[in-house]
């Protein structure tokens, strides 16, 4: 018997994104264009950092390896305390997020929109491929960390400042550029991308397992890999054990960014080596965990957030260009 042309195939039957056939050169596999990915991946950007700013702050403080009023090898609850009694109240968690701000968003629009691209290359059709995941997720750190880093740095050293320090962004960008030239501002650019490489290898290969490992083991109502719950778990889970793996790296990249801010210390070559070697002269091989709780207390619901308004921006997208295609036809 002849089949009906218009029968459903498995793809259209579930709807699943992955699955749908790349229809033009600058869309990704869920058939979205590059722009509208950037947008959906700069408001996601923009509401995970902000959201969990505080807990940066703190993480911050707690890696770095000066003289502020934080003592080393102490708790996440009392370095909360300590920053807020000793820098002017709970406003000191929100020092440096303007520089937040004006960076997040355009490094996580570069950051989704090249990820999404470049899994589409990568993959050639096959969603389940792991090692594309991974070396897509590579390539998209390097190109936005080229983006985020000097605002990044601009950020670490407001958090640490405190209220005699640096007046704001631009009185920060001013005084790096005319004490220490621009090159201080990618003092730690090789740090963050060695850092964020196994960072995102890790975090979008466990994100997409994860994802795939929740749609599997739900009932066929609820198999729909556009609920919220499906990403913010997934999302936590990557972010949590990306976290932890690169924390070492991470106390690095601070130590470089905070050169001379709150008495932290000041590196000639700036060598990752230098780095660790002045870390464990100064506190051991614990001091490369440094800040690891709140690290991985800032991933794990930052990622949550950060995944579940990346994919709730990229259904409104799809619904939209959705209508515009039935509208066409009409």
């Amino acid at each position: 018997m002849a089949t009906d042309a218009k029968t459903p195939t498995p793809a259209a039957k579930f709807q699943n994104a992955e699955f749908r056939e790349l229809t033009a050169p600058l869309t990704s596999q869920d058939g979205l264009r590059f722009w509208q990915l950037m947008i959906s991946g700069s408001v996601a950007g923009s509401v995970e950092h902000m959201a969990m700013f505080p807990v940066d702050t703190v993480k911050t403080h707690m890696q770095a390896l000066g003289t502020c009023p934080l003592k080393r090898n102490v708790t996440v609850s009392q370095a909360l305390r300590t920053i807020i009694t000793s820098n002017g109240g709970p406003i000191a968690l929100y020092r440096g997020i303007g520089a937040m701000g004006l960076g997040a968003g355009p490094a996580h629009a570069v950051y989704f929109s090249f990820y999404e691209t470049c899994k589409t290359f990568f993959s050639r059709g096959n969603p389940n491929n792991s090692l594309a995941h991974a070396v897509s997720g590579v390539c998209a750190t390097i190109v936005s960390d080229a983006v985020f880093t000097p605002m990044d740095m601009v950020k670490q050293r407001l958090q640490l400042s405190g209220a005699n320090g640096y007046r704001g962004v631009w009185d920060c960008v001013k005084r790096v550029m005319s004490e220490e030239g621009f090159g201080a501002f990618y003092a730690s650019y090789r740090t963050t991308v060695l850092m964020n490489a196994p960072f995102t290898a890790v975090h979008f290969v466990t994100y997409e397992a994860a994802k795939r490992g929740l749609i599997e083991v739900a009932t066929p109502e609820s198999a729909d890999d556009e609920r919220l719950v499906v990403h913010a778990t997934a999302g936590a889970a990557a972010g949590a054990l990306a976290a932890a793996v690169t924390t070492p790296l991470d106390v690095v990249k601070t130590q470089l960014q905070c050169q001379g801010v709150c008495g932290c210390d000041r590196f000639e070559n700036g060598s990752i080596a230098d780095v660790l070697k002045t870390i464990v002269k100064k506190d051991g091989y614990r001091g490369l965990m440094r800040g690891w709780i709140p690290r991985m207390l800032f991933h794990a619901p930052a990622a949550a957030i950060c995944w579940s308004t990346y994919e709730a921006g990229k259904s409104f997208f799809q619904e939209l260009n959705q209508s515009k295609d039935s509208s066409t036809i009409i």
